[in-house]
Order: structure tokens, then sequence, then C-alpha cells
């Protein structure tokens, strides 16, 4: 189940709950409430595990970007040594190895850029999508009590830690 559709079943579980006489507070299902909880916790892993994952692909692409750029210049030192019989052919080589190497930078940079702003998009929906999550829960908690409050500082604690990752600070 989704932290959305949990939500929602607390807020369910609020309007349904018997008022107190004279308040405007209600008494809800302590079990209930506790079981609602442990499901948003259970389910918040994912969405951490959808940010390492991120890094991972990260790491993966820069990697083999690496790989691509070393196997472009071994291939263009490659060619350079094959035209080393004359001097006008040897200009010619570096100029060409030159040319490789700058293209496989190039390449490289723009893999490296890509992926870079891939995981920026994903850790920016990830805010987001937490930020939204923080927002329902923290109006679930001005009717559900104190058993609530932890989990939104656990909550709130996530977010912040994810921020700071995407190299952003809550203003």
């Amino acid at each position: 189940m989704t932290i959305d559709g949990i939500l929602d079943l607390m807020l369910t579980l609020l309007d349904k709950s018997t008022a107190v006489p004279f308040s405007n507070k209600k008494m809800v299902d302590q079990e209930q409430m506790r079981e609602y909880i442990d499901s948003i916790r259970a389910n918040m892993p994912d969405e951490i595990n959808l940010a390492n994952e991120t890094v991972r692909e990260q790491k993966s692409i820069i990697d083999n970007a690496n790989r691509e750029a070393e196997q472009i210049i071994r291939k263009a030192e490659e060619k350079a040594k094959v035209l080393v019989s004359q001097e006008e052919i040897i200009k010619q080589a570096r100029e060409v190895a030159k040319q490789e190497l700058e293209k496989a930078r190039e390449e490289a940079d723009g893999i490296v850029a890509d992926a870079r702003a891939q995981e920026k998009k994903i850790k920016a929906a990830l805010a987001v999508n937490l930020e939204k999550t923080l927002s329902d829960a923290q109006k679930a908690i001005a009717n559900s009590g104190k058993a609530l409050a932890k989990s939104m500082d656990d909550i709130n604690s996530t977010k912040e830690a994810i921020m700071r990752a995407n190299g952003t600070a809550e203003q």
C-alpha cells in the first residue's frame, strides 16, 4: 500500500472515531493507528532505495563513459602509431588523435552531465513527494495525537537528509 493510501486510512479512522463529549477531541483506536504508522515506516525505504539506486546508476554511467573514453583514446593512439612513417603523416595522426581525444572527452562529459541531471531530477521529485507526504502527515497529526508526532520527526529527518544529498537546504 502507498503512503498516500495509508494516510487516507488514518483520516478515515479519525473521521469515524468517537467524539469526546464537550470537546473537539476524539478517541482513536490506538492499535489501528500504530499499525498505520508502522505501515508508513515500512513504505519509506522504497523512496530511499530509489535515491540509492539513482546514485548507483549514476556511478555506472560514469564508469561506462570512462571506459568508452579510454577505448576511444586507445584507438586514437593506435591510429597515430600506424601513421608515424612520415613527418606529414605524423602531424596528421597527432591532429586526428587530438580530435578523437577531444571528442571522447566531450562525449564523456555529456554522459556525466546527463547522469547528474537525471539524478537531480529524481532527487527533486523525491523531495516533492516527501514534502507532500510530510504535509499530509502534518494535517493528520493535528488530529491524531502524540504517537504520530514521532513519525513526523522521522519523516522530517529523512526529508532533510535527502535535501542535503541533493545539494539544497531548507529555507
